[in-house]
């Protein structure tokens, strides 16, 4: 009588973003299964990966905490779903784990589920090239496998001991096709000859708290000199609409990221650092990056990034180059004023963009189109086939 093999695949995320990621493996892991075989998939999970099937060991909004002293009131509920989910492990032996992203959480987890043999995956490298390479021996220790979402990744984490490989890009592979401009501009009962600017303030408490009066009073600005200027603001998921209220009161109106159609093709974008920037230059909308934080953050900040870009687009495209100018301009801190943004985002909306178009293109031919957690799953079938006694 044949006996059908089971797989167990242990999993954690710590925030939206990472669920949403993770979510998509479980789909793929699924799609590639193989004929008579069981999958079991458990561990630290979102409402996303519950939906494909994950049991939850801990819901991952134990993990969801923001600002220093915020972490610090956390640390035992954190430290007990870390113990939760060793002590889980032992049981369930996995036959293969994936942290995905949430960097801080998942050296310390990793270093103690490869300590018990179990082969670990960490997909979507933290950004140490960036802020941290002091902390590669910890991420060493913390995973078998790094799958990278960068193509540079690869060889800087493989130059500094660690077995990285590229992967492809969620967002490369997310921002592939969508409404064309015409089609966004049709939605939002604009005509095509409407100068459009795509307004996005993050998606994070303190994100929003120090931009979206920043970018309402930045289109009141530009109206005064294009008069028949409109705006369109995204509503990430999970945030409050009520804070988008400054935007709504100006008159720039909001979507929500709800169909698979979904694309922010602008004249224009005014963008807040993260992975917004990097999906516009994606779709080809010429954007000006801004950022403002607190003094104190901007102070530890300026000692960890030493003067590089912050923008994705701009990183991936300098590569190794320290250089802190790039394609898309980057308004950081007090050069982020209203005069500031008008000179950068007026030739935009005026056609000149030439520059950032043609960098785009280079970028999409970089990143590729593959999908990324096709490629996680592949990974993971790979090792927990060649663990099969």
């Amino acid at each position: 009588m044949n006996t059908q093999k089971t797989y167990r695949v242990l999993m954690s995320v710590g925030e939206v973003s990472g669920d949403l990621h993770a979510s998509a493996v479980i789909h793929s892991l699924k799609a590639q299964l193989p004929e008579g075989v069981k999958l079991e998939i458990s561990g630290i999970a979102g409402p996303m990966m519950q939906a494909q099937g994950c049991e939850v060991v801990r819901d991952m909004s134990e993990l969801n905490v923001m600002g220093f002293g915020d972490v610090i009131m956390a640390l035992p509920r954190i430290k007990s779903v870390e113990r939760r989910i060793c002590d889980f492990a032992r049981t369930f032996k996995p036959d293969v784990v994936i942290l995905t992203d949430f960097t801080s959480f998942h050296i310390g987890l990793g270093r103690k589920l490869r300590a018990q043999g179990f082969y670990v995956v960490h997909y979507i490298a933290p950004k140490l090239w960036a802020w941290g390479a002091k902390r590669i021996s910890k991420l060493q220790k913390s995973q078998d496998k790094l799958a990278c979402i960068f193509p540079f990744e690869e060889a800087w984490f493989g130059s500094r001991g660690v077995d990285a490989s590229y992967m492809g890009n969620p967002s490369a592979y997310a921002c592939r096709g969508g409404w064309s401009k015409a089609e966004l501009k049709a939605r939002l009962g604009l005509s095509e000859q409407t100068p459009l600017l795509a307004l996005l303030p993050g998606s994070r408490p303190g994100e929003l708290k120090q931009h979206v009066q920043l970018l309402a009073d930045a289109f009141v600005h530009l109206q005064q000199h294009i008069k028949t200027l409109e705006g369109v603001a995204t509503v990430a998921p999970g945030v409050n609409k009520e804070l988008l209220q400054p935007l709504v009161d100006v008159g720039v109106q909001l979507l929500e990221r709800t169909e698979d159609s979904y694309a922010l093709r602008a004249d224009a974008a005014i963008a807040v650092s993260g992975t917004a920037t990097l999906e516009l230059a994606l779709w080809d909308t010429p954007t000006v990056l801004v950022y403002k934080t607190s003094a104190f953050s901007w102070f530890i900040g300026q000692r960890l990034i030493k003067g590089r870009c912050v923008g994705l687009a701009n990183i991936l495209l300098l590569g190794d180059a320290p250089s802190s100018q790039g394609i898309v301009p980057e308004l950081l801190q007090d050069q982020c004023t209203l005069e500031a943004i008008e000179a950068e985002v007026l030739p935009l909306l005026e056609g000149r963009d030439e520059q950032q178009k043609t960098a785009f293109e280079e970028l999409r031919n970089l990143l590729g189109e593959n999908n990324p957690a096709d490629s996680v799953a592949e990974l993971c079938w790979s090792q927990m086939k060649s663990n099969q006694v």
